[in-house]
């Protein structure tokens, strides 16, 4: 898959699921369908995802393994990546400081809230920002994790190239993304899921089922795992490679900035 069928390609070309829309419509369109479920974020994934979500997210976190570091977890949404290292950590006696950053105020919002709620206030930081021009200087964190969220993206090179530069030397970047099923029957039910239950699920619990047939046509249109692995590749990490969960369904891809 070329790369240019997901990101701007220059004339302002961009998907916004099977939809041909400007860079300017998609920004404006993913940050309205974001700010529309915020509040029923959290539940969605796990009626979306009959709760396995939490098996994958708990993988993800597993892949860091030096808790006293400092974490970028950009698009982090409503910070349930952050939360999970956070508990993580706890568990060990150690404590990272993580920033959690995300374009969409409705869901750092939700974030900021959750925080409150868990006492979870030192050695952790809210920053509204744009992923392909983070406000952050060079060298700054020793680990990059997003999940579920390049995928919305106008440019993922331009992300991935960021990811590369505030990473510090021997940084390592993750990223939890739906991916290619690797197995045919699988394959076809999960297509029917994914373009029939998951709008109706999104119509009647999120009232929008419009988000949720976003969600599904973006994951059709997300590079394989192959491709993937060489985007990150071509903008320099190395060490790149990927672990499937589900079937394929998610895939973690992971590189270094040696």
């Amino acid at each position: 898959m070329d790369s240019d069928d997901i990101t701007s390609n220059g004339n302002g070309d961009n998907n916004f699921g099977f939809k041909k829309v400007t860079s300017k419509t998609k920004r404006k369109l993913v940050d309205e369908l974001f700010s529309g479920v915020a509040g029923k974020y959290d539940l969605m994934n796990d009626l979306m995802s009959l709760g396995v979500h939490r098996i994958w997210k708990d993988e993800f976190c597993r892949m860091i393994p030096d808790m006293n570091s400092t974490i970028l977890d950009m698009a982090g949404g409503t910070g349930d990546i952050a939360f999970r290292i956070k508990e993580r950590a706890k568990k060990q006696n150690k404590n990272p400081h993580i920033v959690v950053s995300d374009i969409n105020p409705d869901m750092l919002s939700v974030c900021k809230n959750r925080a409150i709620d868990s006492n979870i206030l030192e050695n952790f930081d809210i920053v509204a920002s744009d992923a392909e021009k983070l406000p952050f200087p060079d060298n700054s964190f020793d680990y990059y994790t997003i999940a579920f969220g390049i995928r919305n993206m106008l440019s993922l090179e331009k992300v991935l190239k960021e990811a590369h530069r505030v990473l510090k030397p021997t940084g390592k970047f993750l990223c939890l993304e739906f991916s290619k099923v690797q197995n045919d029957s699988m394959e076809r039910l999960y297509d029917f899921y994914s373009f029939n239950i998951l709008p109706a699920i999104g119509k009647y619990v999120a009232r929008n089922q419009d988000a949720y047939k976003y969600l599904a046509e973006s994951i059709s249109l997300f590079p394989d795992q192959e491709d993937f692995k060489t985007m990150i590749g071509n903008v320099g990490f190395s060490d790149v490679s990927y672990k499937n969960l589900t079937f394929g369904i998610v895939a973690i891809h992971y590189g270094f900035k040696l």
